[in-house]
């Protein structure tokens, strides 16, 4: 069972490795390092499955809204759920302090990611030229709005009930 955590410093080490072997232009340890030091605005979690860190992810908020800044799967367990454990702990996480919509961006060739977002009611807004300086590839604005409804609060519990 996957258990979502707040990310800590000593957590690093293993966040760097997963941020490296997923990302062609990953953060560096002093981005990290600079987030977890913000005591208000961000929440970082990690998501484990026994001792082992599979993923983890970030959120940044801003009144009403809440942008997932990260969010990785380690290799190994791609495929397998924990992404959509992370997105229900984001979405939970944003709800529980306050957001009333959530916001991200994901690479147009992540077609994978793209559909797990869809799940979560995410809609594709705008396009980022060249968002992504090491590869040049563009990146789609994507929101989730009105999260704090009851009709989001079903489609939630529909993922949920999909968990192993």
């Amino acid at each position: 069972m996957i258990e979502l955590l707040p990310m800590r410093r000593r957590d690093l080490r293993k966040v760097m490795a997963i941020e490296q072997a997923v990302f062609p232009e990953p953060w560096s340890h002093a981005i990290f390092a600079s987030e977890l030091s913000l005591r208000t605005g961000r929440a970082y979690r990690v998501a484990r499955l026994g001792r082992e860190t599979v993923g983890y992810l970030g959120l940044m908020f801003q009144d009403e809204e809440a942008h997932v800044t990260t969010v990785a799967v380690a290799p190994a367990h791609q495929g397998r759920g924990v992404g959509k454990e992370l997105m229900l702990g984001a979405a939970r996480i944003a709800r529980e302090l306050g957001a009333r919509h959530l916001s991200l961006e994901v690479a147009v060739g992540n077609t994978r990611a793209q559909t797990l977002y869809r799940r979560f009611g995410f809609v594709p807004v705008g396009v980022r030229k060249r968002y992504y300086q090491a590869t040049g590839e563009d990146a789609y604005v994507m929101w989730a709005y009105d999260i704090d409804s009851p009709a989001y609060d079903e489609r939630l519990a529909r993922i949920a009930e999909t968990v192993r």
